[in-house]
């Protein structure tokens, strides 16, 4: 019994009990009938008081659900209403007949007490029924005017596809409360399954208020694929689940550790979907186990459309079973092969009826052969066709996998179908479609990787043509938004019969420069067996040396690692290239061939991890390498070069002993680093600082004090004062270091406290303490103590506390001194500061806002420790709130303070805290306020907290949405782009990232924005925004992948 249940069951007694006060309201002067009337009253109390107790012992597990919770709660409330009021009408009809006849007498003098009883029973039992009809209202407002559901819950319908009966079917029984929570949809390879399914899906009935979704699994995750290994099988398993997870923006406890773990995984999944009410379709599932891993998912009100053709699954027993038979489909077929062959009703030959018989009437077969005989009239053409189609099916080789002999010939039709659409086709579509198998198609795979693939059998300037025939033929499908393709899962069985073909073609047929640059696409996309064959090729060719492969290889490495489509692929690929790489480090550094160098520098900048450089850094020390690199340098005037060898130098110096320290500042030239700096080389500062941070990490002092001798700070100060909003950063956070390193500015610096002033406020603020450190700070006329001003903030007034904040803020600033600091840590400010902030009321606004600014200056000057005994006392979720509040004034200095404290030496505790508090989904959801000033400090805080945070940070805040949400804001205000930069800009700030993991994320976020705004009005001129954010900000990243390598003079 769910909710609507109960509602109907109580509307039903309690009309019943609406008739019987009527019955009593006439009979209440009757002193023989009203006793009866109220009796009646009780049982139907009785009743609903029944009616509750079986429904709570019936749902003792599931009285979570809101709708049924508020149910029995109001039902609750009535009876609790009803039973003082019937138990004083019994008691007034209790009496003798004596004192009622006398009652009688006195109220037509005095009013009527029963009467009343009456009326207010009446009152109540009216109270329900309409409180029934409002929430009934309100539920029909809240739909007509809910958000709409986000793309990624959406699943779109195959083009082409018509609305059958047996699609209506399936929908009627998602409609029923009674059917099953799994619809399985069987039948034969290529029947229209997945079609059936997505075009269900695409338009899920109103009860999945939380719309739908599809997970592909197919037969790469299934035992069978992974030869019986159950570690491969729930390791692929757990990373379709976590995908999933992602995919509806549930990401919020999954750490890099356990996201390989299946139970884990699960035990998220259940948390994510609880209380969700959604229509999962779960497509070509090969495994009974996955299927009740989401069927025994509790508390939620979601529905699992399951397509399958594997016998095993059809045996789960819970499960509503819809088979897709030839005679359901025929109703279809015809307007398939009409839309496919671009020919209308009167125009196609009368044998195409034989040949959709002779195809089986299956979707995907029609499909094929109506697009290989577009726009064909003649008749005889559509006879050939059909006698090509029975030649192939004959000599087509099906698939192991298959014993049912049924399933068998069908799928013979099936890649009959293939073969005759391939024959239409040019020569070189069908080697590059061939050449397709060597690539794993569980996944999506990059236009790019395609692109490579064809490289190696023809001229990469036709590949839009040669790729546009397998896409027109239905072999290859291309993402409406995303640059990849994907493959019907019989199209992927039919490239498995012929990946030896592939492997002949790409490994073996080909030259020696083509193999080697496709081998490491093939490392990343490319099937299991064919990953083993090219990482011995890859090896082989390091050993051997030749110069010219190992660079093509490497520059194809590079390209390759730019077309993951997330980060966690990227670390992958990465690791298995460091594989290789690092073993071969020494001998491609020490080669004579200076291009291969210089190559091999690029590779590793943008390969090696903290990890690698630890590990194979060492025994490049004894080598040479230092002073083979420096010598580079020499005659070399390419700043990409330069660059690269700057970084592997630096990196040297990090990860290297003392002595390789003193040696790398003393071979590499400083002067080419203040070059770089210059103001007209700004497409090689981002890297640039990361090489600065490096030197001064490993040298310290030394460092500092070369780069003060090439005036590489006076750069730095030029940067600050005419440099993009990025680069300020950045040259901020690289001063700072100097400072903190070699302590305040020498007397010849060019930082001083004259200019200073003409700096932006947040520079002032974040380097004041190096150039004022020896200021004297004036104190009141009336000397003070911090004691006495602390005393003050505790027991003060309003206004005595005001002043004494102000009174306060000169100490404060010197928190730096461990004296004062210790002080305040561990007296009673920061407790009294933090009860200040939670102060509501309107005439304590100014007293939040001076608390919050104190908090500001004391994490300024009073770095981590202060930072430390902000969390004792759960400072950050209190300012987080204040930024929700809607007063202006409060919000600001609320912001202030946490954008402060993030960019202080005790930053990322305060982001550790954001994201375990889940304080970040708040101000995700926030940018979706209806205050201005609420969605603007939100924004704000959100872009400091990208520029802070972590690759991990940065996923989390993608699976919440956050683009999707900025997108929607910029339809909104007017379409200029700025918030959505602002966020790109946030990305660039980011020293958490490397150049690919950057470059890879924000490629991310412009495919986010691209689907999100797809038809929209504003579609064009948002992209140009992003288009002009991405060409004006660095362009370091040019380096990665630079295309030919270049020779050095």
């Amino acid at each position: 019994m769910d909710a609507l249940q109960v509602v109907s069951s109580a509307t039903q007694i309690i009309s019943s009990m609406i008739g019987a006060v009527g019955a009593l309201e006439l009979a209440y002067r009757n002193l023989d009938e009203a006793p009866k009337r109220i009796r009646s009253l009780e049982d139907f109390v009785c009743d609903l008081e029944n009616l509750t107790r079986r429904v709570k012992q019936k749902h003792v597990y599931k009285l979570h659900n809101s709708q049924l919770d508020h149910q029995l709660q109001s039902l609750n409330t009535l009876i609790e209403r009803l039973h003082p009021k019937m138990g004083k009408a019994r008691r007034i009809m209790s009496r003798s007949k004596i004192k009622n006849l006398a009652q009688v007498v006195w109220t037509s003098m005095t009013g009527d007490p029963l009467g009343k009883l009456v009326h207010s029973i009446r009152d109540d039992l009216n109270w329900w029924l309409e409180s029934q009809i409002l929430t009934q209202n309100v539920e029909r407002v809240i739909e007509t005017t809910a958000q709409e559901i986000p793309i990624r819950l959406k699943v779109k319908s195959e083009q082409g596809y018509p609305i059958s009966s047996k699609c209506l079917f399936v929908r009627k029984l998602l409609e029923q409360e009674s059917s099953q929570r799994v619809i399985l949809i069987v039948g034969l390879s290529g029947i229209g399954k997945s079609c059936l399914a997505r075009q269900v899906a695409s338009d899920p009935p109103v009860r999945f208020v939380g719309g739908a979704v599809e997970l592909r699994f197919g037969q790469w995750c299934s035992r069978a694929a992974c030869n019986g290994s159950k570690v491969e099988y729930e390791k692929r398993l757990a990373r379709k689940i976590s995908k999933f997870l992602v995919q509806i923006g549930f990401w919020k406890k999954i750490n890099n550790e356990n996201c390989g773990d299946l139970e884990y995984l699960c035990c998220m999944l259940q948390e994510a979907l609880y209380g969700k009410s959604t229509l999962i379709l779960l497509d070509d599932v090969w495994e009974q186990d996955i299927v009740e891993r989401f069927a025994k998912l509790y508390d939620n009100d979601c529905k699992y459309l399951v397509t399958t053709r594997n016998e095993s699954v059809y045996e789960i027993t819970e499960a509503e079973k819809v088979e897709l038979s030839k005679d359901e489909i025929k109703e279809i077929s015809k307007a398939i092969l009409l839309y496919h062959s671009l020919l209308s009703d009167e125009e196609i030959p009368d044998v195409a009826d034989c040949l959709l018989e002779r195809c089986g009437h299956h979707p995907l077969t029609v499909a094929v052969m109506g697009k290989a005989l577009r726009k064909e009239l003649r008749a005889e053409k559509w006879e050939k066709a059909m006698t090509n189609l029975s030649t192939y099916a004959t000599f087509s080789q099906g698939p192991l996998s298959y014993v049912n002999e049924k399933e068998a010939e069908n799928t013979l039709t099936i890649f009959g179908s293939f073969e005759f659409s391939l024959e239409a086709m040019p020569e070189d579509s069908r080697q590059l479609f061939i050449a397709l198998s060597a690539l794993s198609w569980a996944e999506p795979v990059p236009e790019a990787c395609v692109e490579a693939t064809w490289s190696v059998l023809g001229q990469k300037s036709l590949f839009p043509l040669i790729v546009c025939k397998l896409v027109e033929g239905s072999l290859l499908m291309k993402a409406d938004t995303d640059p990849l393709y994907e493959v019907h899962d019989m199209v992927s069985l039919y490239l498995d019969s012929k990946i030896n073909d592939s492997a002949e073609i790409l490994l073996n047929e080909s030259k020696a420069e083509e193999t080697a640059s496709i081998c490491p696409w093939l490392l990343i996309f490319g099937k299991e067996n064919i990953k083993e064959v090219v990482k011995r090729k890859i090896e082989i060719s390091f050993s051997v040396l030749d110069e010219k492969q190992v660079i093509i290889s490497l520059e194809a490495i590079l390209e390759a690692l730019m077309a993951s489509k997330s980060i966690s692929e990227l670390e992958t690929s990465r690791d298995s290239f460091s594989s290789i790489l690092g073993p071969r480090i020494v001998d491609l550094i020490s080669t004579d061939s200076q291009s291969l160098t210089a190559m091999s520098a690029e590779a590793i900048t943008n390969i090696f991890s903290k990890a690698d450089y630890c590990r194979y850094f060492p025994s490049l020390e004894t080598t040479g390498a230092v002073d083979k690199l420096a010598g580079l340098l020499q005659n070399c005037d390419d700043p990409i070069i330069q660059i690269n060898i700057f970084t592997v130098l630096s990196k040297l110096a990090e990860f290297g002993s003392p002595v390789t320290v003193d040696k790398v500042l003393q071979s590499i030239r400083f002067d080419q680093l203040a070059e770089l700096l210059s103001h007209n080389a700004q497409e090689w500062h981002e890297c640039m600082f990361a090489i600065l941070m490096s030197l001064i990490k490993a040298g310290k002092s030394k460092a500092v004090e070369r780069m003060f001798a090439f005036e590489i700070e006076k750069n730095l100060i030029k940067l600050l004062e005419n440099g993009s909003e990025v680069v300020q950063h950045h040259a901020i956070v690289t001063l700072k270091a100097f400072y903190e390193m070699a302590g305040p500015p020498p007397a010849n610096s060019s930082l001083r406290p004259a200019n200073l002033s003409l700096l932006p406020w947040q520079v002032r603020l974040r380097l004041e303490t190096f150039v004022l450190a020896d200021r004297s700070v004036p104190l009141s006329p009336k000397p003070q103590t911090i004691e006495d001003v602390i005393h003050r903030v505790l027991d003060g007034g309003n206004k005595q506390v005001l002043e004494a904040m102000q009174d306060l803020i000169p100490f404060v600033e010197k928190a730096d001194d461990s004296r004062i600091r210790e002080m305040i840590l561990n007296g009673p400010l920061i407790e009294r500061l933090s009860e200040l902030l939670q102060h509501v009321i309107p005439e304590q606004n100014s007293l939040r806002s001076g608390s919050s600014f104190l908090l500001t200056k004391l994490a300024c000057a009073g770095g981590e420790p202060c930072i430390k005994k902000y969390l004792e006392y759960d400072i950050i979720p209190l300012l987080v709130k204040m930024m929700q509040c809607g007063v202006a004034e409060v919000q600001d200095s609320a912001y202030t303070a946490l954008h402060q404290m993030l960019l202080s030496n005790g930053g990322s505790l305060v982001l550790n805290k954001i994201f375990q508090m889940g304080l970040i989904d708040r101000m995700v959801q926030s940018l979706e306020s209806k205050t201005k000033k609420t969605r603007e400090v939100n924004m704000h805080c959100v872009v400091d907290i990208v520029e802070m945070g972590n690759k991990a940070c940065l996923e989390r805040m993608l699976s919440l949405q956050v683009v999707e949400k900025l997108v929607k804001l910029e339809k909104t205000s007017g379409g200029s782009g700025e918030t959505l930069t602002e966020f790109l800009k946030g990305m660039d700030k980011c020293k958490n990232l490397s150049i690919p993991e950057r470059k890879l994320m924000k490629q991310q976020v412009v495919r986010k924005v691209k689907a999100a705004l797809k038809s929209h009005k504003f579609e064009t001129k948002i992209l140009a925004a992003l288009d002009s954010c991405l060409s004006d900000g660095l362009k370091s990243s040019s380096s990665s992948g630079s295309g030919k390598y270049r020779k050095i003079k």
